[in-house]
C-alpha cells in the first residue's frame, strides 16, 4: 500500500442507486449523476450502463487507471463475485469483476459496502495513521469493516465484520439468520424509531414513526427533551455492549462510527465512551478512541476509488 497518485473511479451501489466518482489520493475530483437501479431490470443491463457512465468518464479523465465497485452484500473479493445483493432484485452469483472488467478493459475490484467505507475512513479520514481500526455504518442496517495490522481483514469466506449481527442478548430480538439478539435489530434506524415510539406511548404522548427517526430524536434530546435523551442513552447501552465485546476481541486503536446515528454527536458519544469504559480494562480502554467518521455520503466513492488505486 502506498499514498497512490493513480486517477480511478468508485462506484457506490445502494439499494436505490448507484453513484460514481472519479478520485485521485482520496480527493473525489467529479461526482457523475446517479443510476437508479429500478429503471434496470436485471445486472446484465446495469452493468452496461456502469460501463457507458465509466467511458463518458474516461473522456474527461482519460488518466483513469481502474475501478472500485462497493456492494450491499456478501462479496467473494478474491474473485469479485457477487453472492447476493441486499435489496436489489436478481442480484444473485453475479461475477461482476470480469463482466465490468471486459466492458471497459480496466482492473476492477468488488468490495462490501462497509469495508469499503473502512477503508476510506484508515487511508484518509478519521482512522489515517492507525493500524487497528473497526468501523460501523449505521443506516438500515449495521455494518462493519476491520482492519488489522495494517490490512483489510475479510475472513474465509469475506464476510467478516458484520458486527451488526452480534448478539447483545442471548434471549433477545430474533435476527435474519437465527441470531437472537443481533445489534441491528435494535440500533437500525427503523428499529430506533419503533423503540422511541413506545417510549414516548408510556409517557402517553403519540408520536409518529417519521416523528421518530434518529434525526428527530436527536433534534428532541438537543432541545431538552428527556425523553429522547434517554432513548439515546439506551441506543449507547445496546451499542457499547457489541463494541465492548469487540474491544476485548481485537483491542484495536479506535472505533470509528459513520450513519446518520453518528449525527447525534455527543449525544451519543458521550454515553457510548462511558457506557465502553465501564466494561473494560484499562489496559483495552486507556489507548481506545471512538471517533465519529470523516466521510458521510462520499465515503463509499472514495473508498471504493482508494482500494482499486492501492490493488494496481
Amino acid at each position: 500500500m502506498s499514498d497512490s497518485s493513480l486517477t480511478t473511479v468508485g462506484i457506490d451501489f445502494g439499494g436505490t442507486s448507484v453513484k460514481l466518482g472519479v478520485c485521485r489520493a482520496g480527493e473525489l475530483l467529479h461526482t457523475d449523476a446517479p443510476i437508479t437501479t429500478g429503471d434496470f431490470h436485471g445486472p446484465a443491463a446495469l452493468i452496461t450502463e456502469m460501463a457507458a457512465r465509466v467511458a463518458k468518464l474516461r473522456e474527461i479523465y482519460p488518466d483513469i487507471a481502474a475501478i472500485g465497485v462497493g456492494v450491499p452484500g456478501l462479496v467473494d473479493f478474491e474473485h469479485g463475485f457477487v453472492h447476493v445483493l441486499t435489496n436489489v432484485p436478481g442480484w444473485k452469483h453475479v461475477p461482476l469483476k470480469a463482466i465490468l472488467s471486459e466492458k471497459t478493459g480496466l482492473p476492477v475490484v468488488v468490495e462490501n459496502d462497509a469495508n469499503a467505507m473502512a477503508y476510506a475512513e484508515f487511508r484518509y479520514g478519521a482512522g489515517r495513521g492507525l493500524n487497528n481500526i473497526v468501523a460501523l455504518t449505521m443506516g438500515t442496517g449495521i455494518g462493519g469493516g476491520l482492519i488489522l495490522n495494517g490490512q483489510m481483514y475479510r475472513g474465509v469466506g469475506c464476510a467478516a465484520g458484520e458486527i451488526g449481527q452480534m448478539s447483545i442478548d442471548a434471549d433477545g430480538k430474533s435476527g435474519h439468520y437465527g441470531n437472537l439478539g443481533a445489534l441491528e435489530k435494535y440500533v437500525g434506524n427503523k428499529e430506533i424509531a419503533e423503540h422511541a415510539m413506545q417510549r414516548y406511548a408510556e409517557a402517553h404522548v403519540t408520536k409518529t414513526l417519521e416523528e421518530c427517526t434518529p434525526k428527530r430524536i436527536a433534534d428532541a434530546a438537543k432541545a431538552g427533551d428527556d425523553i429522547a435523551r434517554q432513548i439515546w442513552e439506551e441506543i449507547a447501552d445496546w451499542l457499547g455492549t457489541a463494541l465492548a465485546s469487540i474491544a476485548w476481541l481485537l483491542n484495536p486503536d479506535a472505533f470509528i462510527i459513520g450513519g446518520g446515528v453518528a449525527q447525534a454527536g455527543n449525544l451519543i458519544f458521550d454515553p457510548l465512551q462511558r457506557k465502553v469504559q465501564s466494561m473494560l480494562s484499562t489496559v483495552v480502554w486507556e489507548r481506545l478512541q471512538i471517533l465519529p467518521a470523516k466521510y458521510s455520503n462520499e465515503a463509499g466513492i472514495i473508498g471504493n476509488a482508494s482500494l482499486a488505486a492501492d490493488a494496481v
